[in-house]
């Protein structure tokens, strides 16, 4: 166990917060759920039949027992969620449309969450991003000021932590959006117990190349600043002058970045996809996430691979979000 789970199970305590998971049946987030709820820390709710989850854990010798199961089709309060779910689109759904969206796991778990039912979801052990995504979007929205979410990766190796974003959602953020992404990241770092120093990357460092990649990100760090003028915020660099002190000297000298970034901002979904992996395969690092950003609630995502300590562990920091 990291220092920063240490932390987030400190901060957990006696908060009782409840996590959906909507996979009921998967044996990871069966594992998961049996292990949150032995600590006691957070109460994890199950999603989908009773019997086929009870017999998904009996299959795979899970206790489960004490966990709470909700089955969509058979919530007492469904008929409430189908009206607050078609008053909250505003049109955008019927009455027939809204009941067949909440038969599905995600949808449900969503509304429960923006219902205050439960404080947050982790989805996607089956599910696609779209499929966790796409009903946080509808239902739970993006704070005030953020266009649009994103997702981080907090990235872990000993007592380093470091958040890179986005590295999920955004294909070609803009200059605006870059920098929403920016402001957010920083957010998410301080609530892991991290003072961010946001650098925003690129192929050129300060001028080093003039294009309209490079100039998009120069944009985006003036437009962050604006946002959040207390910031700690500088680009476009390279790499290796955001996070190398020795390299920072030479190519970013009047920087208030020296090599001691610990926010790390990628131009475009490519780079920061690629980038997280290859620090996760050949650098060691541990990443969880994504964390998905900008929402008014916590809904997180996890990737198709991810083991049973992955859906343990960003449900743990989604309980922390709802701090």
């Amino acid at each position: 166990m990291t220092d920063l789970f240490s932390e987030i199970q400190e901060s957990l305590k006696g908060t009782q917060k409840t996590i959906v998971l909507p996979e009921g049946t998967d044996e990871r987030v069966l594992k998961a759920a049996a292990r949150l709820q032995s600590e006691g820390l957070v109460k994890p709710i199950l999603l989908g039949n009773e019997d086929e989850v009870k017999n998904a854990a009996s299959t795979a010798a899970i206790n489960i027992e004490n966990i709470s199961i909700i089955d969509p089709a058979t919530a007492p309060y469904f008929d409430e969620l189908v009206e607050q779910f078609v008053e909250r689109r505003q049109g955008k759904n019927t009455v027939e449309q809204a009941r067949e969206l909440l038969q599905t796991v995600n949808y449900f778990g969503t509304m429960l969450v923006y219902t205050g039912r439960a404080d947050g979801l982790v989805s996607g052990a089956v599910h696609s991003t779209a499929d966790t995504v796409r009903p946080a979007l509808q239902i739970i929205r993006t704070k005030p000021g953020i266009s649009r979410t994103s997702g981080a990766f907090i990235m872990m190796k000993g007592e380093e932590r470091l958040v890179f974003a986005d590295c999920a959602i955004t294909v070609a953020p803009n200059s605006q959006e870059l920098a929403e992404i920016a402001v957010a990241s920083a957010k998410t770092a301080r609530s892991f117990g991290i003072n961010p120093r946001v650098a925003m990357l690129s192929f050129s460092t300060k001028g080093s190349a003039v294009t309209d990649e490079t100039t998009k990100v120069a944009d985006a760090v003036a437009i962050a600043k604006d946002i959040d003028p207390e910031l700690t915020i500088d680009g476009e660099f390279q790499f290796d002058a955001a996070y190398v002190p020795e390299v920072a000297k030479t190519k970013a000298p009047d920087s208030m970045i020296q090599g001691d970034a610990n926010v790390f901002v990628f131009p475009s979904l490519e780079a920061g996809n690629i980038g997280y992996k290859l620090t996760e395969r050949l650098g060691g690092y541990e990443a969880i996430g994504p964390v998905l950003q900008g929402l008014n609630a916590p809904v997180n995502d996890l990737s198709r691979g991810c083991s049973a300590d992955d859906v343990y562990k960003l449900s743990l920091l989604t309980a922390a979000q709802s701090l």
